[in-house]
């Protein structure tokens, strides 16, 4: 019989470590702070160094260990250093999350190639290097989990996120077969597909030039949202965060190649 003992074991992540790219703000921050309260060490990654080292230095200053390093996920070589981080912090490597990702809006028929190039160059070969760093280091060392940053855009089909949703649905369909291929090994791989959360990447719509937010635009942009989905609420960073804690955990040991979807309810599948 399970208890509050054994429960609150399964979740525990003391002595292991993780990598976090894209966690010097939004999701990946949070999901981060929540890796590291659950007990992880973790490695703070962003193109954004002084970010990274922000969110390494806010873990820290919660009592956990961290570790932040500006790295580019569309060089593949960053993804290797990333690997020794992880090594450096705590000789081990049971956790890798892909969030590191880029937006660009426009409809089917002027999707630019250059913001084209930049989509595939972050989302897809950018997780698609972090799967090869994080699976080989894992296969030889007896597994782990591997969870990939995909979209509800991938999901709900929307006007004007083609290039972006085609990108999140690659990542899914990498997310599967790196599962297929790797399960045996120890190695689970599975996918998290937000809803609408306001973060640095959706507030564009209502952020000013100066950076500033604009209170009323956000409004105008949040309360839609929210009545669109069953729950009534858009997603916070947190509730991300949670549903990669349960991936990264035991309690999830029996899950791989899955698209985990909170997001309020507007897709089901």
């Amino acid at each position: 019989m399970e208890t509050a003992a054994s429960v609150q074991a399964t979740f525990d992540l003391t002595g292991r470590v993780g990598v976090i790219t894209g966690a010097g703000s939004g999701l990946g921050r949070a999901s981060a702070q929540i890796l590291a309260g659950a007990g992880a060490r973790v490695v703070c990654a962003d193109l954004d160094e002084q970010s990274a080292l922000d969110a390494a230095a806010e873990i820290e200053g919660a009592g956990g260990i961290a570790l932040g390093i500006g790295a580019d996920v569309g060089d593949h070589a960053a993804h290797d250093a990333l690997v020794e981080a992880a090594l450096g912090l705590g000789d081990r490597l049971d956790i890798w999350m892909n969030s590191a990702g880029v937006m660009a809006e426009a409809p089917v028929l002027d999707i630019d190639a250059g913001d084209l190039d930049a989509l595939y160059a972050i989302n897809m070969r950018g997780t698609l290097y972090g799967c090869q760093a994080a699976g080989r280091y894992m296969v030889e060392h007896g597994g782990g989990s591997i969870i990939n940053m995909a979209s509800a855009a991938m999901l709900v089909p929307s006007p004007n996120v083609a290039a972006y949703a085609m990108t999140k649905a690659a990542v899914v369909q990498l997310t599967k077969i790196m599962a297929l291929e790797n399960g045996k090994r120890g190695v689970r791989v599975n996918a998290i597909a937000p809803g609408f959360v306001p973060t640095k990447m959706t507030s564009r719509y209502y952020v000013r030039p100066d950076g500033t937010e604009d209170p009323e635009m956000k409004k105008m942009v949040l309360e839609p949202m929210a009545k669109f989905a069953p729950l009534r609420r858009v997603g916070a960073p947190e509730d991300i965060g949670y549903a990669v804690l349960y991936l990264a955990s035991d309690a999830s040991s029996f899950v791989t190649g899955q698209v985990l979807s909170p997001n309020g309810g507007v897709a089901m599948v």
